[in-house]
């Protein structure tokens, strides 16, 4: 259980700074938001590994790091630490005027696009600075992972709204940013682009394959 709670409070402070740096139109909200992302990678990473993200556990489901039942537990910790902190975002920040992001057209490939490149680039370095076997205890793996979301951001937060994160983009839409008839967008290409991210870092370091039963006896070991 302090897995799952670490990653609803790193989650929870996560999409709180994103919906209160962009309700409250900060200019550098880029930052802001890959820096919260840095601190709490630091706070809890030895504890549940700091994935806040559902699209970031997927990928290391996939790599073979993590167990089927505790990726369930984390992505229900992830979207409810989401879901809250958008509510609070939303309530203090009080903005006048919402306008949500609804892709059409030509846009809907573009967001697509956008958030898959940008997901994949994430979970890609969550896999290599945190879960790889060739440098382990770095202290390096918070700083690469809050940076990729500040350039991910800046490059490409005026396309797809930068959420890179479905726990992100289910809190953008309850706090009105994302139109929810267009959530499928970015869980598409963000489930799509973890699955993809976890597939490639396997192919990339073949030694690094777990079995499920190596995963599974050492979730309990890890938990005690």
């Amino acid at each position: 259980m302090r897995r799952y709670l670490t990653e609803l409070i790193g989650t929870f402070f996560l999409v709180f700074v994103v919906g209160c740096t962009v309700l409250g139109k900060v200019p550098l909200a880029p930052l802001a938001i890959g820096v919260t992302l840095m601190v709490m990678i630091y706070a809890g990473g030895h504890i549940s590994g700091g994935h806040y993200n559902p699209a970031v556990t997927l990928a290391v489901l996939v790599r073979g790091k993590i167990s089927r039942g505790d990726a369930v537990g984390y992505w229900v910790a992830q979207i409810a630490g989401g879901l809250l902190a958008a509510l609070v975002a939303r309530y203090l920040v009080n903005p006048a005027k919402v306008t949500a992001l609804s892709p059409t057209g030509r846009g809907v490939v573009v967001a697509l696009l956008a958030e898959a490149i940008f997901t994949f680039a994430l979970a890609f370095v969550v896999l290599n600075v945190a879960t790889s076997r060739d440098h382990p205890d770095n202290g390096f793996y918070g700083l690469a992972i809050g940076f990729t979301v500040v350039a991910g951001a800046f490059a490409v937060g005026g396309l797809s709204g930068g959420a890179f994160n479905p726990a992100v983009a289910m809190g953008a839409a309850t706090m009105g940013l994302f139109a929810w008839a267009k959530i499928w967008i970015w869980l598409l290409a963000e489930l799509i682009a973890g699955v993809l991210a976890g597939l490639v870092f396997l192919v990339l370091n073949p030694d690094e394959r777990d079995s499920p039963a190596a995963v599974a006896e050492r979730e309990p070991a890890r938990a005690q």
